[in-house]
């Protein structure tokens, strides 16, 4: 019988059942995103009053659209500073007590996506922190870090973000939305920029471009009028 190093959970990937891949992005009644002004207005109040490290997951989140256990699974060498992305090909699991890294679920989930200047300043300065304060994951997956732990170096719940997502917007009285609203409206801005579905699909990991499409027929109003514009200059010419 051969001895193995490794936990044979780790670097597994877990099936989703069909039903939550479908409804993955599917949305409540209630529109379950944020428009500029109020993604502006959510990232000054995490800037002021939460912690730097959890500022910069929500700003992640915003501004990235990976799901939240894939940004907790962001060790230091998925980030490449000089060629300005994030790589996402693992997501944070959570079973029987222990986190696993577990592999994307598909090959679409496997992603290298751009980062803008202002998101990768946000980095470089948690870095420096982190290597001030020796702080770090006391996990040591693929030879790397976990970038986003707690104080001890464990990794943080999945549920953290939620529960932090609910405290700011009771606090307050923001529009509702969940935290996978938080990829919902980076979706919906990326469609109100002039980015493609495809654009889209591969910015978020959509194995099937049908989650994409349902996302792009929630647009925001901004884009709604931005489109009756476009056709009546259009006519006028």
């Amino acid at each position: 019988m051969d001895i193995i190093s490794k936990k044979p959970m780790e670097y597994t990937s877990i099936p989703r059942r069909q039903k939550e891949l479908i409804n993955e992005e599917s949305e409540n009644d209630e529109r379950n995103y944020w428009r500029k002004d109020e993604i502006n207005n959510f990232l000054s109040i995490t800037k002021h009053e939460l912690s730097f490290r959890d500022h910069i997951l929500f700003y992640l989140l915003i501004y990235t659209g990976a799901r939240k256990g894939e940004l907790l699974a962001v060790t230091w060498d998925d980030i490449d500073f000089e060629a300005g992305s994030i790589r996402l090909a693992k997501t944070l699991y959570h079973a029987e007590g222990e986190f696993i890294l577990q592999t994307s679920k598909t090959k679409e989930s496997k992603r290298l996506i751009s980062l803008g200047t202002n998101t990768l300043t946000l980095l470089r300065k948690w870095r420096m922190r982190q290597n001030e304060a020796n702080l770090g994951s006391i996990h040591d997956w693929d030879d790397n870090k976990v970038i986003f732990t707690r104080d001890d170096g464990s990794p943080l719940r999945l549920a953290y973000l939620n529960e932090k997502l609910d405290i700011v917007i009771k606090k307050h009285n923001l529009h509702r939305i969940t935290i996978h609203g938080l990829r919902h409206t980076h979706a919906s801005l990326l469609f109100e920029s002039g980015a493609s579905i495809k654009e889209v699909q591969e910015r978020l990991g959509h194995s099937n471009i049908q989650m994409t499409m349902n996302i792009n027929t929630h647009v925001t109003d901004t884009v709604k009028e931005q489109t009756a514009t476009k056709f009546q200059r259009f006519m006028e010419l």
